[in-house]
């Protein structure tokens, strides 16, 4: 099995509607999931300088690391979260 990253970007107030969708996925991932955690905030730094981040729908708020046998089937299983306005999935590469 490999390991992908899922973060998700997007973000609004959450309902209670909400949060049961994410409870349910959660539960649907078993043993798939590896990892998982949320952002408080942040800062973006560049050359131009340093800026917080916003929270907002470009927000990247949380990720899941999650095992699978390739792209196409962690895919699959990105696309069963109830996401608010995208997900991004990426393998990790060996250490």
């Amino acid at each position: 099995m490999k390991k992908f990253l899922l973060l998700h970007y997007g973000f609004e107030n959450p309902t209670p509607e909400i949060m049961e969708a994410w409870g349910k996925w959660f539960e649907s991932l078993g043993d798939k999931m590896a990892g998982m955690g949320g952002f408080a905030g942040g800062r973006e730094i560049s050359h131009d300088g340093t800026k917080d981040l916003p929270w907002g729908m470009d927000s990247i708020t949380g990720y899941n690391l999650i095992t699978a046998e390739n792209l196409d089937e962690a895919e699959k299983i990105a696309k069963t979260n109830p996401f608010i306005a995208s997900i991004r999935v990426y393998e990790i590469s060996a250490e």
